[in-house]
């Protein structure tokens, strides 16, 4: 009862502007974002989720984004830009939002900052997460999603208390197909060669704050939250 108590609580403030989340693939940017969204109330916006929702869907959009996703590239600009312009544009983002996985290159950044400023919330608050490389091959090959709630779970550092089972709901736990090990190289290669260019990026701005990610999730959230607030 408790649990069903605290989660209808309603956040003590608003985040009010756009919070961007920086690291690369297993650093644990879409854990932290689902508990900032869950303690401020503001929409997680997550292009991963997003895209295979369309993929499972087989939208249009999904059969583009498809085989670039299964081989760990990069979704183009054009679909990535109409997706997040018409998403932030919509009311449960008046107050602020959570936007993790873009942008992911200078290009996108930069659209982004324009964009942001026209819908009046103003710089960003980038959180770079920060983690050992020998760490991520551990965490993406050991992670597994909800079926059902979406959940993410680790075998190895944050597993089930039942195996492939959620906690929450029962839902099967599954390996996302990104998450095999013979995508998960051209997907840091990548991200080191079009998205790390973005922590100077946005730190040569003053609104980006490192973070160590390799710490125990309720560590980082902390952390993560005491930035929010000095932004603020």
């Amino acid at each position: 009862m408790a649990e069903a108590g605290q989660s209808k609580k309603r956040p003590l403030e608003k985040l009010d502007r756009a919070v961007i989340f920086i690291g690369p693939p297993g650093a644990g940017k879409g854990t932290q974002a689902k508990e900032i969204t869950r303690l401020y109330g503001a929409p997680h916006l997550s292009t991963g989720d997003m895209f295979r929702e369309h993929v499972e869907k087989g939208t249009p959009l999904g059969r583009q984004a498809k085989p670039i996703m299964e081989n760990g590239g990069l979704v183009p600009d054009p679909i990535v830009m109409g997706m997040i312009g018409e998403r932030i544009s919509r009311p449960d983002c008046a107050h602020g939002f959570v936007l993790d996985g873009i942008p992911r290159t200078e290009a996108q950044a930069k659209w982004l900052g324009e964009l942001l400023k026209q819908g009046g919330f103003g710089r960003p608050a980038v959180i770079h997460f920060v983690v050992d490389p020998g760490l991520l091959l551990k965490r993406l090959t050991g992670r597994r999603m909800c079926q059902v709630g979406g959940e993410i779970y680790n075998v190895y550092e944050r597993p089930p208390k039942v195996p492939n089972r959620c906690d929450h709901d029962g839902g099967e736990l599954v390996q996302r197909p990104d998450d095999r090990e013979e995508v998960i190289g051209p997907r840091l290669q990548a991200y080191a060669e079009q998205t790390a260019p973005l922590v100077e990026y946005y730190r040569s701005q003053g609104v980006l704050a490192d973070v160590d990610a390799a710490a125990e999730v309720a560590d980082v959230t902390r952390r993560v939250t005491e930035i929010l607030r000095k932004a603020r």
